[in-house]
């Protein structure tokens, strides 16, 4: 898979997973992704944005090589632009638009997902950000809330706007992560846009990698979440990295011991950082294929020790 070289690979934000913490750790010990998407930034209506609020985002805790994109969460252009302003004022020049957020409390509030059947809304909070900020802006979107054709009604509508490029998940929001992408909606969005497209979505194995490039040749920006935080080296394996699988399991322990231990000083007793760690376990035990049971085990884990026991009878294995 040498093609996969020239292509580019953004780590997808998962909210309550790939914080700043996670991605440094991550990529010091997995150097595959080429950029992240930071998960959105928690919408705060005229808000000054105080450290505290952007903890997520500041340059002194992003401190690793792995570039990073704030992500924004807003329907009116005035939030947007307050908080764009800001980014831009910590030197972000290139800021990326949630419109595909599936929760079912965001896209109630006709955020994320939540907005695409508004395509006029969408059009004239882009015409006033336009107009006040200077970042680059990309978009991150799904088909369509209830409906796919929600974005092939507004990717025409998009022509006339400069962005950076175009993130689509080929799902609708109604459908949360449920079911399959659909790479044919995919194929009819492509064909309304002359904007650069980045595909997301079901990327899990090389083999899905390698027959959506083959579909798709023109395409070659993608972007993994799931996929690379269940198999960390999806995307080597991608790239054509090979890593014998002997190593793998020790690398996997690595990481978890590093990520472990800088969230052991971080997090406010042992509740908070149990709760983080069995979070990244429901992805990263389809690592251990043949000890999928553990998970269970994990969750069920109440104590650091109990926790700590598990994992030793799992990295033995």
């Amino acid at each position: 898979m040498q093609q996969s070289q020239s292509h580019f690979f953004y780590l997808a934000p998962i909210l309550g997973v790939t914080d700043a913490l996670f991605r440094t750790i991550y990529h010091s010990h997995f150097p595959f992704f080429d950029a992240a998407v930071a998960p959105f930034i928690n919408p705060q209506r005229f808000a000054n944005f105080k450290d505290k609020l952007l903890a997520d985002i500041l340059p002194e805790n992003n401190t690793g090589n792995l570039p990073v994109i704030p992500q924004l969460l807003y329907n009116t252009a005035e939030d947007f632009i307050v908080l764009g302003k800001r980014l831009q004022n910590l030197g972000y020049a290139h800021l990326n638009w949630n419109l595909g957020c599936p929760s079912p409390m965001v896209a109630g509030k006709q955020r994320g997902s939540g907005l695409l059947p508004h395509p006029e809304r969408i059009i004239e909070i882009l015409e006033a950000v336009r107009a006040e900020l200077s970042a680059e802006i990309s978009v991150k979107t799904r088909l369509g809330y209830e409906h796919a054709g929600d974005l092939e009604k507004l990717l025409p509508l998009l022509e006339e706007f400069a962005l950076k490029e175009i993130i689509i998940h080929p799902r609708i929001g109604k459908q949360l992560y449920r079911g399959h992408a659909d790479p044919d909606g995919f194929e009819r969005c492509r064909a309304l846009t002359s904007h650069s497209l980045v595909y997301n979505g079901d990327i899990l194995t090389p083999l899905d990698f390698e027959q959506l490039s083959r579909r798709f040749p023109e395409v070659d920006r993608w972007m993994i979440g799931r996929g690379a935080l269940a198999d960390p080296f999806l995307l080597a394996d991608i790239r054509g990295i090979l890593i014998p699988p002997e190593q793998k399991k020790k690398k996997i322990r690595e990481f978890h011991d590093d990520l472990y231990d800088q969230l052991q000083t971080r997090h406010n007793g042992p509740g908070h950082l149990l709760s983080k760690m069995k979070q990244i376990w429901a992805y990263l035990i389809k690592s251990f294929p043949e000890n999928e049971k553990m998970l269970k085990k994990i969750r069920k884990a109440s104590t650091e020790h109990k926790y700590l026991q598990i994992l030793e009878t799992l990295w033995g294995k």
